[in-house]
């Protein structure tokens, strides 16, 4: 009986979690490190608990009760959590188990000072630490009060923090179950936190210790600020000594209390320089062990250091893979493709066999290795230049990286033709190219043949033969995206854009001329989608029968059962047709396991409902020609103003001349995107088969599943029809903790994570500071929207989200602004804010946050800041 319900530290390790808890698998194993000391305890298992909980049948009615709550109805969950702890508490321990704690007690000395600390299965997990979720009591002494608070350490499981930490990372109140470890009391003269990587930059090179006098308990509530020594290398290289006014002590008889720290000690530091190089050498082996990053409760005691606890560093964000030990400099691919959501398998796997350069994952993100970059002169200005112009953070994060000379080494320039890596091949992308419209129209129909033959080949390929076609169609997906005529065009448009803000601010003193000049430009397939959003209300508005049946749509149905409504068949076939054209469209559309619009139309409803209500008939048609011609007034404005200066006929003609070729080419911007989802549509709709073929054989539990798999995996899973489903399960668990994580601009490969700073010095106090995309000036309210179904936007309203890839774009023609936390000059948003006339500021770090829903707010989209009005 004794070895099911007590086991000593020793006997265990961290393979145990699920009889001795996170806490108690993590000691086991710090005990079995070499030179690590681990004060003396034992684990009162699961099975202990269980047996516990089972002498309470009432409880399963109320963890019932407590799965239907909201994880935001704090009051709720208190009163429910409470009794449930009250419940626990009461239960008397059975004999044969309060005698194997009272045995496993007398191994340490039955009056021995202990610690008593909670162990739950689900904590210091690699994806969730549970840090301080569930209770610890220090200096409890004898064997009735560690019996008694076993027990409340049982209980401890169901506080409101820890229910509620729980539902937010996805994990079952009944899937959890309570160990307590007990172990002789440690009385240190100092002691804090280790951790075995900086917390604040991410580097895995820094390691930093938090001290101070006493027991830990003074630091970890936060009653004093800590010592704090950087340790990098084996040696000191940055301290803060705080004035350490109280510390937490033991009572003779039991229990803690605050002291007052002698005056004369408070500013003394509570380690030594060569004492905190030789705890950090302790960590290290420690994370050696663990393979990952630590967060190290340690003491100081007779000038020995023992470890109190261990568990991953959560909030670290992932290193790419490199292969080497190399330093290397990674920039996202995320912030530039509007998406910083975490990417399931399949969709990373698919994004990079179809990108026209290397990228590697990281936490469910891509990266872009631009080290070769920045290691010549020459390309590490161009990479710069273009970074700078697209997001001004990650030239400032890139630059920051250059400051430190010695993480990247400056070589010569590469001669001509070498490989480069970190940004698309420039290989005839600058080349002249006439301004032509037909050039626009020659690549939309490359583009749609090549497309059509994808779906006309595809439809009879199933198993191993399917993936064998997909490789080979990659290559013709990045043989169109590569087409150089294709990048000629885009650069054309881009490149006029810089040339007509940069001129037109140098010769009149305007800035962002370029903005109000590609009002309603041709072509742009982005901005047509929202145009024809507002032209499906249009045909909807008119029938009240099928716009009250679509307020009340919930399933993915709804299409089919429209055409029972009077003026419902007109009002589906709209719909239909719309999706016929946009279907493959979806927020986070890059990800492909994302649903489209076509999987799940119910998301576009809300956004016609709000065209139904916000606009008039013709509305579309009416704002693209009053976008067009406010276009064309200040074209003649312009060149009229140019005329009238020294050498006027000169600027007025080179100014002409870059306004045909914005016109003509800023529209096509957008296409190549649209191509590629329209391509990733008819992938995806061909894996899904092969996925259901998997499930009818058994293969696999759910069609959903291959998203967890890379695409070779999948690959491999079609030839072999067999698939590991503990890994399936390990990366839902991963993609899940993944959305906790904010992807850093720039990374590096020591693990710093960078984000720019914005170095302007000219902004009114208090204004949030972003990058101006789409000149004006505009009030209004904020409506704070992280998810594009959840919209309900009104005239004049002011869109603020954290970033909108092209599926937002329907939304534009409803809102008077727009303020993003990622962004570029030339990224999506930023292309259909200008062209819809809307001022626009992007890059706002934290704008979601920092910004509250139905604030009143002031958007200067030609400076580039936002004011929260009073």
């Amino acid at each position: 009986m004794t070895e099911r319900y007590v086991r000593d530290l020793q006997e265990v390790d961290e393979t145990q979690v699920a009889a001795v808890g996170g806490k108690g698998a993590h000691l086991g194993g710090l005990s079995r490190i070499e030179g690590i000391r681990v004060p003396d305890g034992f684990c009162v298992t699961t099975d202990a608990f269980r047996r516990i909980v089972a002498q309470a049948p009432s409880l399963g009615d109320r963890l019932d009760q407590l799965s239907r709550l909201n994880p935001d109805d704090r009051e709720a969950i208190g009163t429910l959590s409470a009794e449930i702890r009250r419940t626990i508490e009461g239960i008397a321990i059975p004999d044969d188990l309060a005698a194997a704690i009272t045995g496993a007690l007398a191994r340490l000395g039955e009056q021995a000072a202990c610690a008593v600390r909670s162990s739950a299965t689900a904590e210091d997990l690699p994806t969730a630490s549970f840090a301080g979720q569930q209770d610890t009591y220090l200096n409890v002494m004898g064997p009735t009060a560690v019996l008694q608070h076993i027990s409340r350490c049982w209980a401890s499981l169901f506080t409101e923090r820890a229910v509620t930490y729980r539902r937010r990372n996805g994990i079952d109140d009944r899937t959890v179950q309570m160990a307590v470890v007990v172990q002789r009391m440690v009385f240190p003269q100092a002691a804090g936190i280790l951790f075995t990587a900086d917390p604040v930059t991410g580097n895995r090179k820094v390691a930093t210790v938090d001290a101070g006098f006493g027991l830990g308990e003074a630091l970890v509530s936060g009653l004093v600020n800590p010592d704090v020594f950087k340790v990098r290398d084996g040696e000191v290289v940055a301290k803060t000594i705080a004035a350490k006014q109280r510390a937490v002590h033991a009572l003779p008889a039991g229990g803690t209390r605050e002291v007052a720290v002698d005056p004369r000690r408070q500013e003394q530091p509570a380690l030594t320089d060569a004492q905190a190089v030789r705890l950090v050498a302790l960590g290290r082996r420690i994370e050696a062990h663990f393979g990952r990053p630590q967060d190290i409760e340690w003491c100081l005691a007779d000038d020995g250091f023992q470890i109190v606890q261990s568990r991953p560093i959560t909030t670290l964000f992932p290193l790419p893979e490199s292969g080497d030990q190399e330093n290397h400099v990674y920039v996202s691919v995320g912030h530039g493709q509007m998406m910083t959501d975490p990417m399931k398998p399949l969709g990373f796997s698919m994004w990079q066999l179809t990108a026209m350069v290397p990228m590697h994952e990281a936490g469910g993100r891509l990266f872009v290795d631009v080290t070769r970059r920045l290691v010549s002169p020459a390309s590490r200005a161009g990479l710069l230049d273009v970074m700078g112009r697209g997001d001004p953070l990650i030239r400032d994060a890139l630059e920051t990286v250059l400051d430190r000379a010695d993480f990247v080494p400056s070589l010569p320039d590469a001669p001509p033709g070498g490989p480069q890596s970190g940004g698309p091949p420039a290989r005839g992308a600058s080349d002249p190219i006439e301004t032509d419209p037909a050039i626009v129209t020659e690549l939309i129909e490359r583009s749609q043949a090549s497309i059509a033959a994808l779906r006309r080949d595809i439809g009879t390929k199933t198993g191993p033969a399917l993936f064998d076609f997909l490789l080979a169609a990659f290559e013709e997906h990045k043989r169109v995206l590569g087409d150089p005529l294709s990048l000629q065009a885009i650069m054309a448009g881009m490149e006029a854009t810089w040339w007509l803000n940069d001129k037109l601010q140098e010769w009149l003193g305007e800035k962002n001329a370029a903005d109000t000049l590609t009002l309603s430009a041709p072509g742009n397939v982005t901005s047509q989608m929202g145009l024809e959003l507002m032209d499906v209300a249009d045909v909807i508005r008119p029938r009240p029968e099928v716009v009250a049946f679509l307020q009340g749509v919930e399933d993915e149905g709804f299409l089919d059962e429209l055409a029972t409504l009077a003026g419902g068949t007109e009002a589906r076939d709209a719909i239909a047709d719309y999706l016929d054209r946009y279907g493959m469209r979806c927020v986070g559309e890059i990800d492909i396991t994302r649903p489209r619009w076509r999987e799940r139309p119910t998301t576009l409803v809300p956004v016609i409902l709000d065209n139904v209500r916000n606009f008039e008939p013709g509305a579309a048609e009416r704002r693209f020609e009053q976008g067009r011609q406010k276009a064309r007034q200040k074209e003649q404005d312009v060149l009229s103003r140019l005329r009238a200066l020294p050498d006027g006929d000169r600027k007025a003609d080179e100014a002409k001349r870059m306004i045909d070729r914005v016109r003509t080419f800023i529209g096509y911007r957008e296409y190549p995107k649209y191509g590629i989802i329209s391509r990733y549509f008819v992938y995806k709709q061909a894996l899904l088969a092969e996925a259901e073929r998997l499930v009818q054989t058994g293969v696999l539990p759910e069609k959903e599943d291959i998203f967890y798999l890379t695409f070779q995996e999948l690959h491999g899973v079609a030839r072999s029809n067999q698939v590991d489903g503990g890994l399936i399960q390990r990366r839902k668990d991963a993609f899940r903790s993944y959305h906790a994580l904010t992807p850093p601009r720039v990374l590096t490969s020591e693990g710093e994570a960078l984000t720019g700073a914005y170095r302007r010095d000219d902004m009114p106090p208090g204004a949030l500071i972003g990058l101006p995309v789409s000149a004006g000036t505009v009030e209004g309210r904020a409506r704070v929207i992280l998810d594009m179904s959840e919209a309900a936007l009104t005239a004049g309203d002011i869109l603020v989200t954290a970033f909108t890839d092209p599926s937002w774009s329907p939304l534009f023609v409803g809102i008077a602004g727009l303020v993003t936390e990622v962004g570029g000059q030339m990224t999506h948003g930023a292309v259909i804010a200008r062209e819809y006339g809307l001022p626009a500021v992007v890059g706002v770090e934290q704008a979601t946050r920092l910004i509250r829903d139905g604030q009143r707010i002031r958007v200067h989209g030609t400076d580039g800041y936002v004011e929260i009005l009073s």
